[in-house]
């Protein structure tokens, strides 16, 4: 085995020799931390950014009255709470809904005319959503016109609880948008509102009145 590997001392010098020359050199502190100072890069927060303030809510607010109203099983596409309000809805900053049923109108007169004196003015879009749930209901609409245009209320006619949920979805869905969103489409030019003119008549159509032009 000596004669192979050689002698055991010589063989262990040259291990030690070779573990100097690889072994780690230590590094000041004042290196270390320059280094780890030029090396990491800063790390940057993130700015909070401003909401727009909400100027009413985002859901529709229901009376404690309506619990149990099938209406409410109909409001799908936004969400609703309940709330202390002098109406039966509220649908935006001045959009408020009173719910009548003709039915119930029938047997208690009076109740529609309690709840118009408890609403003081608060809102300038009042909506009457009157359910017909009745045969003979020409009289009861008769007398609800009236009381709609004496009190500033605008009456609108539901003959399902689909209906009347839709109706609620849609105004509060309505609530900021511009008026040209709804306006109908005005010619601009003199043939089009020509052809617009010639088609008044139910007989003419479009296609006739442009040949006609």
């Amino acid at each position: 085995m000596d004669d192979d590997f050689g002698d055991d001392t010589d063989f262990t010098a040259a291990v030690e020799a070779v573990e100097r020359n690889y072994a780690p050199r230590p590094t000041s502190s004042t290196t270390t931390t320059l280094n780890a100072s030029t090396t990491t890069p800063k790390v940057q927060q993130p700015k909070p950014q401003a909401l727009p303030n909400r100027t009413a809510p985002s859901s529709i607010l229901v009376s404690p009255r309506q619990k149990g109203n099938p209406i409410l099983n109909n409001i799908r596409s936004l969400p609703w709470e309940y709330s202390d309000i002098p109406s039966d809805y509220v649908l935006g900053n001045t959009t408020c809904a009173l719910f009548l049923s003709l039915k119930y109108h029938r047997l208690h007169p009076e109740y529609v005319y309690s709840r118009i004196r408890a609403l003081q003015g608060k809102y300038n879009l009042r909506i009457l959503l009157t359910m017909v749930d009745i045969q003979n209901h020409e009289e009861s609409l008769k007398e609800l016109s009236k009381t709609s245009l004496i009190n500033n209320l605008t009456l609108i006619l539901c003959w399902s609880a689909q209906e009347a949920g839709r109706y609620l979805e849609l105004y509060k869905s309505y609530e900021h948008a511009s008026p040209t969103s709804i306006r109908a489409h005005q010619s601009s030019s003199y043939a089009e509102k020509l052809v617009e003119f010639i088609t008044v008549p139910r007989s003419i159509n479009k296609t006739d009145a442009v040949g006609l032009v």
